[in-house]
């Protein structure tokens, strides 16, 4: 159990909606109470649903840090998903465009291999075969369950390791777009940090700690780095616990 509610460690600390907070608290409810239930044949697909959030929030975030890549990861598909898939408001919305394990072939902007990849997808073949009347349980005891999740867990954290380039990239346009205080929205570094950064690309504990380990320094030739350092500075304060829960 403990091994599975790290999961949260890499999901968002904030939502677009209400609707997508209470979308995951549900699912941990439901992965909770079928494993203390020992149902866990049912506790499998609340965290599989878990983990696709995970995925979808990763590609959601490479959209926004590489829209023009993004665009042409989508060769391929048919023009018609093609420009539903970018103008997506939601990261719960790629499902309504692609088959499950299509959204994995995104993951190759971050520099996963064919191999890797598919190592990420295999999970949803074996959801598949819980998920229909097999008249088979494959999750029957806690040690099954318990070495399901420990395998989804490295893959986890595989694809947050590949995901560090993209969230640099994100924290710098941040940085950039929020350095002048006459003109981004909040005056309060804090805020601005909270409303901007967090809230708009969905950053989890695990990619907040990649933006507070950047070096400021590395700014230090471009306008406005005065104001770049207090947003970091707000960053490492309001978030200071984030390092220790993703360690």
């Amino acid at each position: 159990m403990d091994e599975a509610l790290e999961l949260s460690t890499y999901l968002p600390q904030s939502f677009a909606s209400a609707d997508e907070q209470k979308y995951l608290d549900f699912l941990w409810s439901a992965f909770q109470t079928n494993y203390e239930a020992e149902r866990f044949e049912f506790a499998s697909l609340a965290f599989h649903l878990l983990y696709m959030s995970f995925v979808s929030f990763s590609i959601w975030q490479i959209r926004l840090a590489r829209p023009e890549q993004f665009a042409m990861a989508m060769v391929g598909f048919r023009s018609d998903e093609e420009g539903s898939l970018m103008d997506c408001e939601s990261p719960f919305k790629f499902y309504d465009r692609l088959k499950e394990s299509q959204i994995f072939r995104f993951l190759k902007l971050i520099g996963c291999t064919n191999q890797q990849v598919g190592e990420f997808a295999k999970f949803v073949k074996r959801r598949n075969k819980i998920a229909h009347p097999t008249g088979n349980v494959f999750f029957n005891d806690q040690a099954a369950i318990d070495a399901e999740i420990a395998e989804m867990m490295k893959e986890v954290r595989n694809i947050e390791a590949h995901m560090q380039p993209v969230i640099v990239e994100l924290f710098r346009r941040f940085l950039a777009d929020s350095a002048d205080p006459e003109t981004r929205e909040y005056a309060e570094p804090g805020d601005e940090v909270t409303a901007n950064l967090v809230h708009a690309n969905y950053m989890s504990a695990a990619d907040l700690v990649f933006c507070r380990g950047f070096d400021i320094e590395t700014l230090s030739g471009e306008p406005g780095f005065e104001e770049m350092q207090a947003l970091h500075a707000a960053l490492v304060e309001t978030y200071a616990g984030e390092e220790a829960e993703a360690a």
